[in-house]
Protein backbone atom coordinates (compact mmCIF):
# COMPACT_ATOMS: atom_id res chain seq x y z
CA UNK A 1 0.00 0.00 0.00
CA UNK A 2 2.85 2.36 0.90
CA UNK A 3 4.57 1.63 -2.42
CA UNK A 4 1.40 2.45 -4.36
CA UNK A 5 1.06 5.71 -2.39
CA UNK A 6 4.64 6.68 -3.29
CA UNK A 7 3.97 5.93 -6.96
CA UNK A 8 0.84 8.12 -6.91
CA UNK A 9 2.76 10.89 -5.16
CA UNK A 10 5.41 10.72 -7.86
CA UNK A 11 2.75 10.93 -10.58
CA UNK A 12 0.95 13.88 -8.94
CA UNK A 13 2.91 16.66 -10.74
CA UNK A 14 2.32 14.99 -14.12
CA UNK A 15 -1.40 14.57 -13.41
CA UNK A 16 -1.65 18.19 -12.27
CA UNK A 17 0.01 19.47 -15.46
CA UNK A 18 -2.24 17.29 -17.61
CA UNK A 19 -5.25 18.82 -15.82
CA UNK A 20 -3.83 22.30 -16.41
CA UNK A 21 -3.42 21.73 -20.14
CA UNK A 22 -6.93 20.27 -20.31
CA UNK A 23 -8.36 23.41 -18.68
CA UNK A 24 -6.44 25.57 -21.17
CA UNK A 25 -7.88 23.51 -24.05
CA UNK A 26 -11.38 24.01 -22.65
CA UNK A 27 -10.77 27.77 -22.51
CA UNK A 28 -9.80 27.82 -26.19
CA UNK A 29 -12.98 25.99 -27.12
CA UNK A 30 -15.13 28.36 -25.06
CA UNK A 31 -13.38 31.38 -26.57
CA UNK A 32 -14.25 30.14 -30.04
CA UNK A 33 -17.89 29.44 -29.09
CA UNK A 34 -18.31 32.84 -27.41
CA UNK A 35 -16.87 34.57 -30.49
CA UNK A 36 -19.31 32.65 -32.69
CA UNK A 37 -22.11 33.72 -30.36
CA UNK A 38 -21.29 37.33 -31.23
CA UNK A 39 -19.65 38.37 -27.95
CA UNK A 40 -17.15 41.21 -28.22
CA UNK A 41 -13.64 39.79 -28.03
CA UNK A 42 -12.40 42.79 -26.04
CA UNK A 43 -15.03 42.20 -23.38
CA UNK A 44 -14.09 38.53 -23.04
CA UNK A 45 -10.61 39.63 -21.98
CA UNK A 46 -11.95 42.37 -19.68
CA UNK A 47 -14.41 40.07 -17.91
CA UNK A 48 -11.78 37.34 -17.61
CA UNK A 49 -9.59 39.53 -15.39
CA UNK A 50 -12.59 41.00 -13.57
CA UNK A 51 -13.60 37.47 -12.55
CA UNK A 52 -9.99 36.55 -11.70
CA UNK A 53 -9.44 39.41 -9.21
CA UNK A 54 -11.95 38.26 -6.50
CA UNK A 55 -10.36 34.81 -6.59
CA UNK A 56 -6.66 35.73 -6.62
CA UNK A 57 -6.65 38.62 -4.11
CA UNK A 58 -8.06 36.62 -1.13
CA UNK A 59 -5.80 33.69 -2.07
CA UNK A 60 -2.72 35.92 -2.03
CA UNK A 61 -3.74 37.50 1.29
CA UNK A 62 -4.30 34.07 2.82
CA UNK A 63 -1.18 32.28 1.55
CA UNK A 64 1.39 35.07 1.58
CA UNK A 65 0.94 36.97 4.82
CA UNK A 66 4.52 38.25 5.05
CA UNK A 67 5.01 40.30 1.90
CA UNK A 68 7.56 43.02 1.13
CA UNK A 69 6.26 46.57 1.21
CA UNK A 70 4.76 47.80 -2.04
CA UNK A 71 6.80 50.54 -3.67
CA UNK A 72 6.19 52.69 -6.73
CA UNK A 73 8.76 50.62 -8.63
CA UNK A 74 6.91 47.38 -7.84
CA UNK A 75 3.57 48.94 -8.78
CA UNK A 76 5.01 50.14 -12.10
CA UNK A 77 6.40 46.68 -12.80
CA UNK A 78 3.00 45.21 -11.93
CA UNK A 79 1.41 47.67 -14.37
CA UNK A 80 3.76 46.47 -17.12
CA UNK A 81 3.05 42.84 -16.20
CA UNK A 82 -0.69 43.50 -16.43
CA UNK A 83 -0.18 45.14 -19.83
CA UNK A 84 2.24 42.70 -21.48
CA UNK A 85 1.15 39.49 -19.76
CA UNK A 86 -2.52 40.39 -19.38
CA UNK A 87 -4.52 42.94 -21.35
CA UNK A 88 -2.37 43.29 -24.48
CA UNK A 89 -1.26 39.67 -24.92
CA UNK A 90 -4.73 38.27 -24.25
CA UNK A 91 -6.43 40.67 -26.67
CA UNK A 92 -3.93 39.74 -29.37
CA UNK A 93 -4.39 36.04 -28.55
CA UNK A 94 -8.17 36.01 -28.79
CA UNK A 95 -8.25 38.20 -31.92
CA UNK A 96 -5.87 35.76 -33.60
CA UNK A 97 -7.97 32.81 -32.45
CA UNK A 98 -11.13 34.36 -33.94
CA UNK A 99 -9.42 34.98 -37.29
CA UNK A 100 -7.77 31.55 -37.60
CA UNK A 101 -8.40 28.54 -35.38
CA UNK A 102 -7.68 27.36 -31.85
CA UNK A 103 -5.23 24.80 -33.26
CA UNK A 104 -3.29 27.47 -35.15
CA UNK A 105 -2.95 29.74 -32.09
CA UNK A 106 -2.11 26.83 -29.75
CA UNK A 107 0.75 25.91 -32.10
CA UNK A 108 2.00 29.50 -32.28
CA UNK A 109 2.11 29.92 -28.50
CA UNK A 110 4.79 27.22 -28.33
CA UNK A 111 7.08 29.90 -29.77
CA UNK A 112 6.95 31.91 -26.52
CA UNK A 113 10.12 30.31 -25.01
CA UNK A 114 11.89 30.87 -28.33
CA UNK A 115 10.79 34.52 -28.43
CA UNK A 116 11.86 34.98 -24.80
CA UNK A 117 15.30 33.58 -25.61
CA UNK A 118 15.72 36.03 -28.53
CA UNK A 119 14.73 39.00 -26.35
CA UNK A 120 16.93 37.87 -23.45
CA UNK A 121 19.97 37.65 -25.75
CA UNK A 122 19.16 40.99 -27.40
CA UNK A 123 18.86 42.74 -24.02
CA UNK A 124 22.03 41.14 -22.67
CA UNK A 125 20.16 39.16 -20.01
CA UNK A 126 21.39 35.85 -21.41
CA UNK A 127 24.54 34.82 -23.26
CA UNK A 128 24.29 33.23 -26.68
CA UNK A 129 27.28 30.90 -26.03
CA UNK A 130 27.13 29.47 -29.55
CA UNK A 131 30.40 27.63 -28.96
CA UNK A 132 28.72 25.29 -26.47
CA UNK A 133 26.25 22.47 -27.18
CA UNK A 134 23.60 24.27 -25.14
CA UNK A 135 24.06 27.48 -27.13
CA UNK A 136 23.90 25.65 -30.47
CA UNK A 137 20.74 23.80 -29.35
CA UNK A 138 18.97 27.03 -28.41
CA UNK A 139 19.88 28.72 -31.70
CA UNK A 140 18.92 25.74 -33.88
CA UNK A 141 15.74 25.19 -31.85
CA UNK A 142 14.81 28.84 -32.44
CA UNK A 143 15.35 28.47 -36.20
CA UNK A 144 13.34 25.22 -36.32
CA UNK A 145 10.46 26.85 -34.42
CA UNK A 146 10.43 29.91 -36.69
CA UNK A 147 10.53 27.65 -39.75
CA UNK A 148 7.55 25.73 -38.38
CA UNK A 149 5.64 28.98 -37.90
CA UNK A 150 6.28 29.93 -41.52
CA UNK A 151 5.17 26.49 -42.72
CA UNK A 152 2.06 26.63 -40.52
CA UNK A 153 1.10 29.99 -42.00
CA UNK A 154 1.94 29.75 -45.67
CA UNK A 155 1.59 26.06 -46.58
CA UNK A 156 -1.80 24.37 -46.66
CA UNK A 157 -1.41 20.95 -48.27
CA UNK A 158 -4.03 18.23 -48.38
CA UNK A 159 -6.85 17.91 -45.87
CA UNK A 160 -6.29 15.32 -43.13
CA UNK A 161 -9.29 13.47 -41.63
CA UNK A 162 -8.71 12.17 -38.10
CA UNK A 163 -12.32 11.32 -37.19
CA UNK A 164 -14.84 9.13 -39.00
CA UNK A 165 -17.58 11.31 -40.47
CA UNK A 166 -20.40 9.58 -38.59
CA UNK A 167 -19.10 10.61 -35.15
CA UNK A 168 -18.61 14.29 -35.94
CA UNK A 169 -21.00 16.82 -34.47
CA UNK A 170 -22.66 18.70 -37.28
CA UNK A 171 -24.31 21.41 -35.23
CA UNK A 172 -21.78 24.20 -35.51
CA UNK A 173 -20.61 24.30 -39.10
CA UNK A 174 -17.11 23.54 -40.30
CA UNK A 175 -14.13 25.80 -39.77
CA UNK A 176 -10.61 25.49 -41.09
CA UNK A 177 -7.20 25.50 -39.46
CA UNK A 178 -6.17 27.35 -42.65
CA UNK A 179 -8.84 30.02 -43.34
CA UNK A 180 -8.50 32.59 -46.11
CA UNK A 181 -4.94 33.72 -46.80
CA UNK A 182 -5.66 37.27 -45.56
CA UNK A 183 -7.10 36.02 -42.27
CA UNK A 184 -4.25 33.57 -41.80
CA UNK A 185 -1.58 36.22 -42.36
CA UNK A 186 -3.29 38.69 -40.01
CA UNK A 187 -3.84 35.94 -37.45
CA UNK A 188 -0.16 35.00 -37.71
CA UNK A 189 0.88 38.61 -37.07
CA UNK A 190 -1.47 38.88 -34.08
CA UNK A 191 -0.26 35.57 -32.65
CA UNK A 192 3.35 36.68 -33.15
CA UNK A 193 2.51 39.91 -31.33
CA UNK A 194 1.06 37.82 -28.51
CA UNK A 195 4.32 35.83 -28.25
CA UNK A 196 6.38 39.04 -28.23
CA UNK A 197 4.30 40.76 -25.53
CA UNK A 198 4.24 37.58 -23.44
CA UNK A 199 8.02 37.32 -23.71
CA UNK A 200 8.32 40.94 -22.57
CA UNK A 201 6.11 40.08 -19.60
CA UNK A 202 8.42 37.22 -18.63
CA UNK A 203 11.41 39.55 -18.68
CA UNK A 204 9.65 42.18 -16.55
CA UNK A 205 8.33 39.45 -14.23
CA UNK A 206 11.88 38.17 -13.68
CA UNK A 207 12.93 41.66 -12.60
CA UNK A 208 9.87 42.07 -10.39
CA UNK A 209 10.43 38.71 -8.69
CA UNK A 210 13.74 39.95 -7.28
CA UNK A 211 12.06 42.87 -5.50
CA UNK A 212 8.77 41.10 -4.78
CA UNK A 213 9.29 37.30 -4.52
CA UNK A 214 5.62 36.47 -3.88
CA UNK A 215 4.09 34.54 -6.82
CA UNK A 216 0.47 34.64 -5.61
CA UNK A 217 0.58 38.33 -4.73
CA UNK A 218 2.35 39.11 -8.02
CA UNK A 219 -0.37 37.26 -9.93
CA UNK A 220 -3.07 39.13 -7.98
CA UNK A 221 -1.43 42.49 -8.77
CA UNK A 222 -1.14 41.51 -12.41
CA UNK A 223 -4.84 40.56 -12.53
CA UNK A 224 -5.84 43.88 -10.94
CA UNK A 225 -3.78 45.87 -13.43
CA UNK A 226 -4.94 43.71 -16.33
CA UNK A 227 -8.58 44.15 -15.29
CA UNK A 228 -8.28 47.96 -15.15
CA UNK A 229 -6.49 48.15 -18.49
CA UNK A 230 -8.87 45.73 -20.23
CA UNK A 231 -11.99 47.48 -18.90
CA UNK A 232 -10.69 50.90 -20.00
CA UNK A 233 -9.86 49.49 -23.44
CA UNK A 234 -13.30 47.86 -23.63
CA UNK A 235 -15.08 51.08 -22.66
CA UNK A 236 -13.16 53.03 -25.31
CA UNK A 237 -13.65 50.52 -28.13
CA UNK A 238 -17.04 48.92 -27.46
CA UNK A 239 -19.91 51.41 -27.76
CA UNK A 240 -22.71 48.84 -27.77
CA UNK A 241 -23.74 48.61 -24.09
CA UNK A 242 -25.79 45.46 -24.74
CA UNK A 243 -22.49 43.62 -25.27
CA UNK A 244 -21.61 44.19 -21.60
CA UNK A 245 -24.64 42.24 -20.41
CA UNK A 246 -24.00 38.65 -19.28
CA UNK A 247 -26.89 36.20 -19.18
CA UNK A 248 -27.04 32.54 -18.22
CA UNK A 249 -25.43 31.48 -21.48
CA UNK A 250 -22.12 30.65 -23.14
CA UNK A 251 -20.84 34.19 -22.54
CA UNK A 252 -21.06 33.96 -18.74
CA UNK A 253 -19.63 30.44 -18.77
CA UNK A 254 -16.66 31.55 -20.91
CA UNK A 255 -15.59 34.54 -18.82
CA UNK A 256 -16.20 32.80 -15.48
CA UNK A 257 -14.25 29.73 -16.61
CA UNK A 258 -11.38 31.81 -18.02
CA UNK A 259 -11.20 34.04 -14.94
CA UNK A 260 -11.73 31.60 -12.08
CA UNK A 261 -10.61 28.23 -13.42
CA UNK A 262 -7.78 29.31 -15.76
CA UNK A 263 -6.40 32.56 -14.29
CA UNK A 264 -7.09 31.35 -10.75
CA UNK A 265 -6.94 27.59 -10.23
CA UNK A 266 -4.84 26.55 -13.25
CA UNK A 267 -2.15 29.20 -12.74
CA UNK A 268 -1.98 28.29 -9.04
CA UNK A 269 -1.42 24.66 -10.01
CA UNK A 270 1.34 25.70 -12.42
CA UNK A 271 3.05 27.68 -9.64
CA UNK A 272 2.87 24.61 -7.37
CA UNK A 273 4.31 22.34 -10.07
CA UNK A 274 7.17 24.76 -10.84
CA UNK A 275 8.06 24.82 -7.14
CA UNK A 276 7.98 21.03 -6.85
CA UNK A 277 9.57 19.92 -10.13
CA UNK A 278 11.06 23.06 -11.63
CA UNK A 279 10.17 25.27 -14.63
CA UNK A 280 11.54 22.91 -17.29
CA UNK A 281 9.24 20.11 -16.15
CA UNK A 282 6.19 22.37 -16.43
CA UNK A 283 7.20 23.55 -19.91
CA UNK A 284 7.45 19.98 -21.24
CA UNK A 285 3.65 19.66 -21.06
CA UNK A 286 2.91 22.75 -23.20
CA UNK A 287 2.62 20.81 -26.51
CA UNK A 288 -0.11 18.67 -24.91
CA UNK A 289 -2.40 21.70 -25.26
CA UNK A 290 -1.85 21.65 -29.03
CA UNK A 291 -2.84 17.97 -29.27
CA UNK A 292 -5.94 18.40 -27.08
CA UNK A 293 -7.10 21.52 -28.94
CA UNK A 294 -6.60 19.89 -32.36
CA UNK A 295 -8.62 16.83 -31.33
CA UNK A 296 -11.40 18.82 -29.63
CA UNK A 297 -11.71 21.43 -32.37
CA UNK A 298 -11.85 18.86 -35.16
CA UNK A 299 -14.46 16.80 -33.26
CA UNK A 300 -16.76 19.40 -31.70
CA UNK A 301 -16.29 22.39 -34.02
CA UNK A 302 -15.65 20.37 -37.19
CA UNK A 303 -12.41 22.23 -37.93
CA UNK A 304 -10.61 20.99 -41.01
CA UNK A 305 -6.99 19.97 -40.44
CA UNK A 306 -4.44 20.27 -43.24
CA UNK A 307 -1.03 18.73 -43.76
CA UNK A 308 0.68 22.12 -43.54
CA UNK A 309 -0.85 22.75 -40.10
CA UNK A 310 0.35 19.39 -38.80
CA UNK A 311 3.89 19.68 -40.22
CA UNK A 312 4.25 23.25 -39.00
CA UNK A 313 2.99 22.35 -35.52
CA UNK A 314 5.40 19.38 -35.34
CA UNK A 315 8.33 21.63 -36.27
CA UNK A 316 7.33 24.24 -33.66
CA UNK A 317 7.07 21.58 -30.93
CA UNK A 318 10.40 20.07 -32.04
CA UNK A 319 12.03 23.50 -31.87
CA UNK A 320 10.55 24.02 -28.40
CA UNK A 321 12.01 20.76 -27.09
CA UNK A 322 15.43 21.51 -28.63
CA UNK A 323 15.47 24.91 -26.88
CA UNK A 324 14.36 23.31 -23.60
CA UNK A 325 17.08 20.67 -23.93
CA UNK A 326 19.69 23.37 -24.44
CA UNK A 327 18.32 25.29 -21.46
CA UNK A 328 18.43 22.17 -19.27
CA UNK A 329 22.09 21.57 -20.21
CA UNK A 330 22.87 25.19 -19.40
CA UNK A 331 21.09 25.00 -16.03
CA UNK A 332 22.94 21.79 -15.15
CA UNK A 333 26.29 23.42 -15.94
CA UNK A 334 25.38 26.53 -13.92
CA UNK A 335 24.41 24.40 -10.91
CA UNK A 336 27.67 22.42 -11.15
CA UNK A 337 29.72 25.63 -11.29
CA UNK A 338 27.79 27.06 -8.35
CA UNK A 339 28.40 23.90 -6.31
CA UNK A 340 32.12 23.98 -7.18
CA UNK A 341 32.32 27.63 -6.12
CA UNK A 342 30.76 26.84 -2.78
CA UNK A 343 33.25 24.04 -2.19
CA UNK A 344 36.21 26.26 -3.06
CA UNK A 345 35.26 29.01 -0.57
CA UNK A 346 36.30 27.84 2.93
CA UNK A 347 34.11 28.76 5.89
CA UNK A 348 35.33 31.75 7.90
CA UNK A 349 35.49 31.47 11.67
CA UNK A 350 35.16 34.21 14.23
CA UNK A 351 34.48 34.49 17.92
CA UNK A 352 31.28 35.70 19.50
CA UNK A 353 31.25 37.94 22.57
CA UNK A 354 30.52 34.84 24.62
CA UNK A 355 33.75 33.21 23.42
CA UNK A 356 31.94 30.69 21.13
CA UNK A 357 33.24 29.94 17.64
CA UNK A 358 30.89 31.18 14.90
CA UNK A 359 31.12 29.70 11.38
CA UNK A 360 30.33 32.02 8.49
CA UNK A 361 29.60 30.38 5.11
CA UNK A 362 30.05 32.45 1.96
CA UNK A 363 27.77 31.57 -0.97
CA UNK A 364 27.72 33.04 -4.43
CA UNK A 365 24.48 34.13 -5.98
CA UNK A 366 23.72 33.62 -9.65
CA UNK A 367 21.22 36.13 -11.01
CA UNK A 368 20.57 33.92 -14.02
CA UNK A 369 18.43 31.57 -11.95
CA UNK A 370 15.59 34.11 -11.93
CA UNK A 371 15.85 34.51 -15.68
CA UNK A 372 15.80 30.77 -16.28
CA UNK A 373 12.76 30.29 -14.05
CA UNK A 374 10.83 33.04 -15.76
CA UNK A 375 11.71 32.07 -19.31
CA UNK A 376 10.87 28.39 -18.94
CA UNK A 377 7.54 28.89 -17.17
CA UNK A 378 6.54 30.91 -20.19
CA UNK A 379 3.16 29.99 -21.72
CA UNK A 380 1.75 27.99 -18.80
CA UNK A 381 -0.60 30.76 -17.71
CA UNK A 382 -2.05 31.72 -21.07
Amino acid sequence: MGKMYNILQGLKPAMVMMMVQTTFAGMNMLYKLAARNGMSLRLITAYRFVFAVPFMVPLALLVERNRPKLTWTILFQAFLCGLFGGALSQNLYIESLALTSATFVAAMTNLIPVTTFVFAVSLGMEKLAFGTMAGKAKVFGTLIGLGGAMLLTFYKGVEVHIWPKHIKNGGHGATSSHPGSTNTLLGFLLASGCCITYALWLIVQAKMSKRYPCPYSSTALMCIMGAMQSVVYGLCSEKDWSQWKLGWNIRLLTVAYAGIVVSGLACTMVIWCVRVKGPLYASIFNPLLLVLVALAESLFLEAQLYLGSILGAVMIVLGLYVVLWGKSKEMKKMNEELAATRKEVPPLTSSSPQGETVEISVHSVDDNQDKVTASQASNDCN
